[in-house]
């Protein structure tokens, strides 16, 4: 059976249902019940005698917590910190003491911590100091999430009670991973530096390419700022398309006329040299290997650059490469409609939900081209497979697209507007 995950904030009523439920399956002879208990029962227990308590403990190790007691403890110690109730989580504390060094959520599964941890993801500034007072230890960790969520406020306390040392060399990946530009400067008034002693660089500009995060102001004020602290990064198109910079785009366009036709490779777009990976690691929708820059500014929210483009001369329906095997071909439109933006459409701050794509088609992008395409995603997203999709449009592509996550349902919507159909669905 597929292991569970419990969510950041755990429902201790809606558990109870779901063990009562799992107890019910299990003595109906529900073959997937059957499998959970036998899994993660520590005992062998016949279905037809089981009791609540059997279920109750197979459901919590099957979200990774050793017991059902253990989860019920959780539930109530992430409430009271989601409560700010300052007294209600000391007397539990006090009660369980080994619990303010173990995970809040009593799963290993999880990166939110132990309880000062996780008061600091979210800013409980009162309970931080109530829990160091109790012995709480793990403050290099929450120094970590309260930057990793903009907690700058929290953060500085943190630092405060460290007695302000010198942050870690990897303390910049946090803020990097979930685009927080306060964050980024808050470690730099700290100390951060991009490189050690030995000139190796520190400054984590893979994360910030690479994260599934998509916010285009604050990834180029955090790249802005590792250079402004002394990191070279290279003077290629896709990286000041990357650092939001049209003046060194301005530049490369001077030098090279036929730049607004180039197609890119996946390295030029994210540069090993820099720690970057493979085309599966690297999070982006729609295949960017063998791309253009509208490619790029589709998957990674940048209108005013594709405007820019588009105004110098940028053909709309300009295709990328088409591999070996046939896979490519593809224009910015499908960028548009399944793209790492649309995962995060809050994030990106554009209203990005149908600018680019109507941008695109005010500009005469052909929402009939075809292509072939395959995809393979971030293991962090559950979905291994590879998706293969032959001869499709852009709503096709967004149509079977296996995640939907990524798929962008009102640039759809917009397209099939656009060609006179009544449903995005209609190819």
């Amino acid at each position: 059976m597929a292991k569970r995950h419990l969510p950041v904030r755990p429902d201790l009523d809606q558990l109870r249902r779901q063990a009562k439920d799992l107890m019910r399956q299990i003595r109906r002879g529900d073959a997937a019940a059957l499998a959970d208990l036998a899994e993660h029962h520590p005992e062998r227990v016949d279905p037809g005698s089981a009791r609540l308590a059997d279920s109750q403990l197979a459901l919590a190790r099957s979200y990774g917590v050793p017991s059902w007691p253990r989860l019920v403890l959780a539930c109530r110690i992430v409430d009271a910190i989601w409560l700010d109730d300052e007294d209600a989580l000391r007397t539990m504390l006090l009660k369980h003491p080994t619990s303010i060094h173990e995970t809040a959520r009593g799963t290993e599964r999880c990166n939110w911590g132990p309880p000062l941890s996780y008061a600091a993801n979210l800013g409980r500034d009162r309970i931080i100091a109530m829990l160091h007072g109790l012995g709480a230890t793990d403050l290099d960790k929450a120094i970590g999430r309260a930057t990793l969520q903009g907690r700058i406020d929290t953060a500085r306390k943190l630092y405060d009670l460290m007695g302000r040392p010198q942050p870690p060399e990897d303390c910049l990946g946090g803020p990097a991973y979930t685009l927080s530009a306060t964050g980024t400067a808050l470690m730099f008034e700290f100390g951060a530096r991009v490189r050690d002693a030995d000139g190796r660089r520190l400054a984590p500009v893979d994360v910030v390419l690479e994260t599934d995060s998509r916010k285009p102001a604050a990834k180029h004020q955090i790249l802005e700022m590792y250079v402004r602290h002394g990191l070279e990064l290279p003077d290629t198109p896709t990286m000041a398309l990357h650092r939001g910079r049209i003046d060194l785009l301005e530049d490369h366009l001077r030098r090279d006329p036929l730049l607004i036709g180039r197609t890119f490779s996946h390295e030029e777009i994210y540069p090993p040299e820099l720690g970057c990976h493979d085309e599966v690691l690297a999070t982006h929708g729609t295949p960017l290997g063998g791309a253009t820059l509208l490619h790029m500014c589709a998957d990674y929210g940048e209108i005013e650059i594709a405007a820019w483009l588009l105004d110098r001369g940028m053909d709309p329906d300009a295709k990328a490469e088409v591999d070996a095997d046939g896979f490519g071909g593809h224009t910015a439109l499908f960028s548009a409609v399944v793209s790492q933006v649309n995962f995060w459409p809050n994030h990106s701050g554009t209203p990005h939900e149908t600018s680019l794509t109507r941008l695109l088609l005010d500009r005469g992008a052909d929402p009939t081209i075809r292509a072939s395409l395959r995809k393979r995603l971030h293991p962090g997203y559950d979905e291994p497979a590879m998706h293969v999709s032959r001869d499709v449009t852009p709503l096709s592509w967004g149509e079977r697209f296996h995640f939907k996550k990524l798929v962008s349902a009102p640039a759809m919507k917009l397209i099939a507007e656009r060609m006179g159909l009544p449903e995005a669905g209609r190819r």
